[in-house]
């Protein structure tokens, strides 16, 4: 159904004095997720990504039935090509706020995340310690706030050759490659990287089953030396379609409800979440995360 086939049903339904709080229009109807169907651990066909699972909560405090509209291709096209072209009606884990749709309240913030081995001599809290200032192999995914920092600090042209080591050499012209967190943090583990700064939520699940004690440390906001303001956190929502705005609130509706059941979810994935209302701690005001990571 359209979404203009919606609004017609639920007009005719409030005229007959049928609707009570969610409409039972909205309540028969499946709701339709479009998800990456090979993106964990964010999501995935077989439904672990934990945002699959968030999902699936949500639809069920709303009373409806979840209904995955699986995608072949990374979550950066869900907005463009799926969501904003009908083919489904809520995408989750986007930024609170993205312009392009219209957002729920934030259900979670997290941040990027310093990772290295933790028993051994380095130390790495913010963007001035020196140990990360001696560093020179760097498991980092590019158009990440990461990348202006490494070129700020003169560190990312000479990191190239080894970034493009971990796609194959893939050429990205015209195409999106996506760096998989399970192998940038296997190069923390074997070595091959001093370092890596992650997404924590793409990081974490991977951090928590390797083969040596990870730490992982929050990445506090900084400057360049230009004075432009990096920020390494961001809150995540659920988004419709910008003139949804029905959907919106019946979503942020079901987020409250399940809020205890939400939270159990991130707190098994194990990456840091902070504040919803604030940005990342300043520096020197570190926050550890739990499992084997910590």
């Amino acid at each position: 159904m359209t979404v203009k086939g919606k609004t017609f049903a639920l007009a005719l339904a409030a005229a007959t004095g049928v609707l009570a709080g969610p409409t039972q229009a909205q309540a028969a109807e499946p709701l339709r997720i479009c998800a990456a169907q090979d993106e964990l651990p964010f999501s995935a066909r077989s439904g672990s990504g934990f945002e699959n699972r968030i999902a699936r909560i949500v639809a069920e405090g709303m009373g409806r039935q979840p209904e995955f509209v699986w995608v072949d291709e990374p979550g950066i096209y869900l907005v463009p090509d799926y969501l904003n072209k009908d083919k489904c009606d809520v995408i989750t884990g986007v930024d609170a706020g993205d312009p392009r749709v219209a957002t729920t309240e934030a259900y979670y913030r997290s941040s990027y995340v310093f990772i290295y081995p933790q028993d051994g001599p380095v130390k790495v809290t913010d963007w001035d310690s020196p140990d990360l200032a001696r560093m020179t192999r760097f498991a980092v995914s590019p158009y990440s706030p990461v990348e202006p920092k490494l070129r700020d600090m003169n560190k990312w042209d000479d990191n190239l050759n080894y970034m493009y080591s971990l796609i194959g050499f893939k050429s990205r012209r015209n195409e999106y490659v996506r760096y998989d967190p399970e192998k940038m943090i296997s190069e923390v583990v074997d070595g091959h990287a001093d370092i890596a700064i992650l997404w924590g939520p793409e990081a974490a699940r991977y951090v928590e089953v390797a083969d040596q004690p990870l730490a992982m440390k929050v990445v506090p906001d900084t400057h360049t030396r230009r004075e432009q303001r990096l920020e390494f956190s961001y809150a995540q929502a659920m988004a419709v379609r910008s003139e949804d705005t029905e959907l919106r609130d019946a979503l942020d509706k079901a987020l409250k409800a399940k809020h205890g059941e939400i939270q159990a979810v991130l707190a098994e994935e194990g990456f840091p979440l902070l504040d919803v209302n604030t940005s990342s701690p300043s520096s020197g005001d570190q926050t550890d995360t739990k499992g084997a990571s910590s």
